[in-house]
């Protein structure tokens, strides 16, 4: 079994999409192991995405993802990373495939409905990162 992590984006969460979200990530065969709706502090976000602090989206990265109310979630499953990533789709939602979270709630590349972890390094670093707030 392994563990990932899915963040929930303040804009799905505000049009009412979590819900829907989750389903779909249960039909896959996820176990949810935690989850929890929380605001993501800025200190956390900086933190969470800091591979980005040098580029120039940074900034709007921190202030979209504090902007409202998220929901965190940690999941298990066999090749729970991969399975997540395929569910999720395109970080594009118009790139992303036919019936993919990011194709059905995403908006835009930063606006895309959701977060997943993409290694089982970056999994236990952010699972870690967020463990407070769960």
């Amino acid at each position: 079994m392994q563990d990932t992590f899915l963040i929930v984006k303040p804009t799905a969460f505000k049009a009412g999409s979590a819900a829907e979200i989750l389903m779909m990530v249960e039909r896959n065969g996820f176990e949810i192991i935690k989850k929890k709706v929380s605001f993501i502090p800025e200190k956390v976000a900086k933190k969470h995405y800091e591979e980005h602090s040098e580029k120039p989206f940074f900034a709007g990265l921190i202030e979209f993802i504090t902007s409202g109310e998220v929901m965190l979630v940690h999941l298990r499953k066999e090749n729970a990373i991969s399975d997540l990533r395929n569910l999720m789709g395109n970080t594009n939602p118009d790139k992303a495939g036919h019936g993919t979270i990011r194709k059905l709630f995403g908006s835009s590349m930063t606006a895309n409905a959701v977060h997943g972890s993409d290694s089982e390094n970056s999994a236990k670093r952010e699972l870690e990162i967020f463990s407070d707030l769960f």
